[in-house]
């Protein structure tokens, strides 16, 4: 608890941070230079802690699935993140475990729903329909739209990675391995992606741009991620998924405190069909 509970404070940070090295940074070289330095430093840890990373294990095709889910969530997310506030992006992007719960009981019966489940979706449901339609509102940032839309894919391709996960042979591996499967393919893909769309590649930015980098990538994308793969390997997933609605809300916090953004009703009410959804969800 006190694990998932330092994590999700940190992933609530974490979207500001993104949002403040952008400001220097295009959005997916920013993310090729977090991925490709987790990447190095999940190598080095597994060769210190003697963790197999080339046996062959029937996990390849999975693990490549599984990378490919990943690198999808932080695109859209790196993307969402230039057109609407990090608090908003966030609060789309936790639901997540909606997505989990939805699809996961067709291989694992034993996370079936149960009607009081089936409610708590409805309800998340609302409230994201309630949030994603006030970026239509006459006022509101332009694109925002495509913001909160990124948001959404990227909680929908976070939750498929979950499911690919538990699904599949990476299941069986350790958690170093099952990391390295996600940060291998997103440093592989972050590059090509942004050469494709033209961004302008440099290393000469501000110390504030380069501290965003590095705490993204050793303390975000190494140290916590690595954190829960081990717990998704020992807890089931859809009681970790209760903890996990605490980052929309330290989110909401440090984007208020730390960038100014707004705080409207319809978001803190989307914020508060979210919470709900994710306790009915996730009761026993």
């Amino acid at each position: 608890m006190t694990v998932l509970v330092a994590c999700c404070a940190f992933w609530g940070l974490q979207q500001i941070l993104i949002k403040v090295a952008g400001r220097e940074i295009a959005p997916l070289w920013q993310a090729a230079l977090r991925m490709w330095g987790a990447t190095t430093l999940l190598w080095w840890w597994c060769r210190w802690r003697g963790v197999a990373l080339g046996q062959r294990d029937g996990s390849l095709r999975g693990g490549l699935l599984v990378g490919a889910l990943f690198a999808a969530e932080f695109v859209c997310i790196y993307l969402g993140l230039q057109y609407t506030p990090a608090s908003r992006l966030t609060v789309f992007l936790y639901t997540s475990p909606f997505w989990v719960a939805l699809l996961l009981p067709r291989w694992v019966p034993s996370e079936r729903l149960r009607p009081v489940q089936w409610v708590g979706l409805c309800v998340a449901f609302v409230a994201v329909a309630l949030a994603f339609g006030e970026a239509f509102v006459h006022g509101s940032a332009p694109g925002q739209w495509k913001g909160d839309a990124l948001g959404l894919a990227a909680g929908v391709f976070w939750g498929l990675t979950t499911v690919a996960i538990r699904t599949t042979r990476v299941a069986t591996v350790s958690a170093e391995k099952s990391l390295f499967y996600q940060l291998g393919v997103t440093a592989l893909v972050t590059p090509l992606l942004s050469w494709a769309l033209g961004e302008t590649w440099s290393l000469d930015y501000s110390a504030v741009a380069w501290g965003s980098v590095a705490l993204q990538t050793v303390v975000g994308a190494f140290a916590s991620y690595l954190a829960w793969m081990w717990m998704l390997r020992h807890y089931p997933a859809t009681r970790m998924a209760t903890f996990t609605f605490l980052t929309p809300l330290f989110a909401l916090v440090f984007g208020v405190a730390l960038l100014g953004e707004p705080l409207t009703p319809r978001l803190l009410l989307a914020l508060l069909g979210v919470a709900t959804g994710i306790v009915l969800v996730s009761r026993r």
